[in-house]
């Protein structure tokens, strides 16, 4: 643990990435391969199962601390990080312990075979036994909230230092439905064969967003434009008989696309499809909202299946018959999935993506602004020679989104953000007229700049008009624009909608309360594009 924790803290103490990949390379090169292994999964989103509730965490840490609870509350919203406030509030350990931390992940997975009242003491010797940033670390793998700043790919990097592979193989190796239970360091990372896991996907390729016009790309002829559907994306897999879908945050979804079963009668084994996974309503793609209640089951019922059926709208072919294609230009991979889809079915769950044709940025221009027509969210621009990489790669990628949705709102609620942001005020309630009344309608949280939130914090402080709990009301004189993808109905919500991708665009001090926007407005917003 003494190992993982001074990694942790060269990560957190600077900023340079060639810095943090060096630490992670050093670490993965001495390491046991246990310790490395959970270092992998904890740094691309696996950890242990949660056996303790906060609630208990709060309880036991302020006990044996010797403060009240509420002062531990109090601090939490201060400090921005529960798992760092219960380290900082614990006296000084007792004792010392050189385990490493694949022995303290066992002892918090043993917790699950342990009764309830058997775990406390259990979490309390191990708090004597951890220094501040060890401790900090134990209380990250109870709470499950592993986030420090690492990214995948800066990980992968530092993999493929230390073990001399291609980062682009170990990308490959590392997706999939593996975990430290269900595989070894061997097996993931050092075994010759990358494929033996026959659900394994590939590493998506993602785009950067376009800013601006896209006439710096250069010939229209060297570009395949695309609709950026509003889906899910998705790589359907058919290997041996069987299929798999695994979506763009690894996560493997099968269970929840039964339609897409179908496709091993009509698709060869040895295909990979990269696509959109859309509500389809025959003709064209229905509003997300439609697909999102069965983006969180793991069953899906006969009722829902009637009602937001599912297609793949494949718009690239990463394997074929086996053959790994991502080396091959984009306009040789369209190609040949063309050739595959083309006699399918009618009733068919796959399909392919249509190509929008054009001949110069300006006549494309005129297409994207039809994208809502289409239930787009605007155009995909990708060179036609690019082959598949992995990761977020810029130059021959580009989303080219339509301008959001814009509404302006009333700000009534505001709480504290967290971490860095832990003492601003970063979290806020928004609402628009309904008659004399404001009607809340969202949140956001994101798009000032950071002097816009020192300034917003200072007034939330001397503006508060009641509080409740972490949330304070406040007067509502300060309007902001709203910007966001969609609109739908929400019985969930008071204003009966909810928006997608809230943010806020900027904070118009040019208007008065009065000025906002009203809820019949957000209702035609509704009819025009919901």
């Amino acid at each position: 643990m003494k190992r993982f924790a001074a990694l942790f803290a060269a990560i957190d103490q600077t900023t340079k990435t060639s810095v943090k990949t060096k630490a992670m390379a050093d670490y993965f090169s001495h390491a046991p391969d246990s310790d490395k292994l959970w270092c992998i999964a904890l740094f691309s989103g696996r950890r242990p199962k949660r056996a303790v509730t906060t609630t208990d965490l709060r309880t036991w840490a302020a006990e044996r601390a010797g403060i009240p609870l509420w002062l531990l509350e109090e601090s939490y919203p201060i400090v921005g990080d529960l798992a760092e406030t219960l380290a900082l509030i614990l006296p000084p350990p007792t004792q010392t312990s050189d385990h490493s931390l694949s022995h303290w992940i066992d002892v918090l997975r043993a917790l699950h075979d342990v009764p309830l009242e058997n775990r406390k003491p259990r979490i309390l010797d191990a708090w004597d036994r951890l220094d501040t940033t060890e401790r900090f670390l134990f209380n990250k793998l109870i709470t499950g909230g592993f986030r420090i700043g690492v990214s995948r790919k800066l990980m992968t990097r530092a993999l493929a230092q230390a073990t001399g592979q291609p980062e682009a193989t170990l990308a490959h190796k590392l997706m999939g439905g593996w975990t430290p239970e269900t595989t070894s360091y061997h097996a993931l990372i050092e075994a010759e064969d990358p494929a033996a896991d026959q659900s394994r996907p590939y590493p998506f390729y993602l785009a950067h967003q376009l800013d601006g016009a896209p006439d710096a790309l250069g010939d229209p002829a060297d570009w395949q434009a695309e609709w950026k559907w509003d889906g899910i994306r998705g790589q359907v897999i058919l290997r041996d008989t069987a299929y798999h879908v695994w979506s763009r945050g690894e996560e493997l979804m099968t269970d929840r696309f039964p339609e897409f079963a179908r496709a091993v009668d009509f698709l060869p084994p040895g295909t990979v499809l990269d696509g959109e996974i859309v509500a389809w309503d025959g003709s064209q793609p229905l509003p997300f909202n439609t697909l999102q209640p069965r983006i969180g089951r793991k069953t899906v019922p006969k009722k829902l299946l009637r009602e937001a059926p599912v297609i793949l709208l494949a718009y690239d072919l990463l394997e074929h018959n086996g053959r790994d294609l991502r080396d091959a230009p984009l306009a040789q991979r369209r190609a040949t999935l063309d050739a595959l889809l083309a006699d399918l079915p009618e009733d068919a769950p796959i399909r392919p993506s249509p190509i929008v044709p054009f001949y110069t940025w300006a006549s494309l221009a005129d297409t994207r602004a039809k994208a809502r027509d289409m239930r787009a969210e605007g155009l995909m621009l990708k060179r036609t020679s690019s082959p598949y990489l992995s990761g977020r790669k810029k130059g021959d990628w580009w989303k080219w989104k339509l301008d959001p949705l814009t509404v302006d709102a009333v700000m009534i609620y505001a709480q504290q953000g967290h971490g860095r942001r832990a003492t601003l005020f970063t979290d806020f309630t928004f609402a628009v007229w309904q008659g004399n009344d404001l009607v809340p309608f969202t949140k956001a949280y994101s798009g000032l700049t950071d002097k816009e939130f020192e300034q917003i914090t200072r007034w939330v402080r001397k503006n508060t008009l009641q509080r409740f709990g972490p949330v304070r009301q406040v007067r509502p004189e300060h309007v902001f624009e709203i910007a966001f993808e969609g609109i739908h109905e929400s019985p969930r919500h008071k204003s009966g909608l909810a928006l997608r991708f809230p943010r806020m665009a900027r904070w118009r001090q040019d208007k008065s309360a009065q000025d906002a926007n009203t809820l019949d407005d957000l209702r035609a917003l509704l009819a025009a594009y919901g």
